[in-house]
């Protein structure tokens, strides 16, 4: 890759690990299940007009857009809302890699080497230990809404390989689409019209800048260039750069929330980052990295 190119894979990484803090600061302005709306409104708007007629058959869109946005969506920004602390929530949604490999192989009857299944033990090691440090300092309930929405991810990957999008971008505007009136029930059934109400009546420039950011910056840009990228390169040589993600997004976690990183929560991400990269790459000479904060296309399944 040149070097404009790692650049911009690294800018990718980081737009997606960033995600989870602004993710939390509009939880401060917004039900979580009504900010999801919102989020998939303005990435689908005006996109939708912009990137022409579907490429997939609908039955992929609209089971990629209730699994990934209304449910796994719905979970993480639920559980955040919860006191599932960003950064943690960055790091554990990787295990939505060892959880689409048991769907993949439940499905499409795609064995997992040795080596993978190792690399999976490896990672749900790391979600024992992230659990045992969550549970000395935070709510378990709020930490197995983010493990049940990286499940909800496994399955969507799997819906998306099914798929085979050529076109990334064009995919993820379509998807965009279909959360919307779902979750906007769900707000007003479980939220209440009355909190939604005075969520949008007292929208300030901060609330409707991380609905921007994570609609147009996370899903419109950042989905857009990792599509562009993996069309000009081989995913093995592209999709390495998602195990970033957790990186930036604790740190941006750390650095603008000052949530503490404990000694625990690091052994957690070493074996979380280092067996999902055990468990997503196959040797001789065949690669494939899932990498994180949604649906990608081509020859990996990527997603915040």
């Amino acid at each position: 890759m040149r070097p404009a190119h790692i650049a911009l894979a690294v800018l990718v990484a980081a737009v997606w690990g960033v995600n989870f803090t602004v993710i939390e600061i509009g939880l401060d302005h917004f039900p979580p299940l009504l900010f999801s709306a919102l989020r998939f409104l303005v990435a689908a708007l005006p996109a939708v007009f912009l990137v022409g007629r579907p490429k997939v058959a609908w039955k992929w869109i609209v089971g990629v857009g209730l699994v990934l946005g209304v449910a796994k969506f719905g979970l993480l920004f639920v559980s955040m809302d919860h006191g599932m602390p960003a950064g943690l929530s960055s790091l554990v949604l990787q295990i939505q890699a060892v959880f689409t490999a048991v769907v993949a192989f439940a499905v499409l009857g795609e064995r997992p080497t040795g080596v993978r299944v190792a690399g999976m033990a490896i990672a749900l090691a790391g979600i024992g230990v992230a659990a045992v440090d969550e549970g000395a300092s935070g709510p378990l309930g709020a930490f197995a809404l983010c493990v049940a929405a990286a499940a909800c991810w496994g399955v969507s990957n799997v819906l998306t390989r099914r798929a085979a999008p050529p076109d990334a971008l064009n995919f993820m505007v379509w998807v965009s689409t279909v959360p919307v009136l779902p979750l906007l029930a769900l707000s007003l059934l479980l939220e209440g019209p009355s909190a939604d109400y005075d969520a949008l009546r007292s929208l300030d420039w901060q609330g409707a800048g991380t609905v921007v950011y994570v609609a147009w910056v996370t899903t419109v840009f950042g989905f857009g260039a990792w599509g562009w990228l993996l069309r000009r390169h081989p995913a093995s040589t592209v999709a390495p750069f998602s195990l970033l993600v957790p990186v930036f997004g604790m740190s941006s976690a750390a650095l603008f929330l000052g949530e503490d990183i404990s000694g625990l929560r690091w052994c957690a991400a070493a074996l979380l980052v280092g067996g999902v990269a055990l468990a997503s790459v196959t040797f001789r000479g065949r690669t494939r990295v899932h990498p994180v904060d949604a649906p990608a296309p081509e020859a990996a399944v990527v997603r915040s």
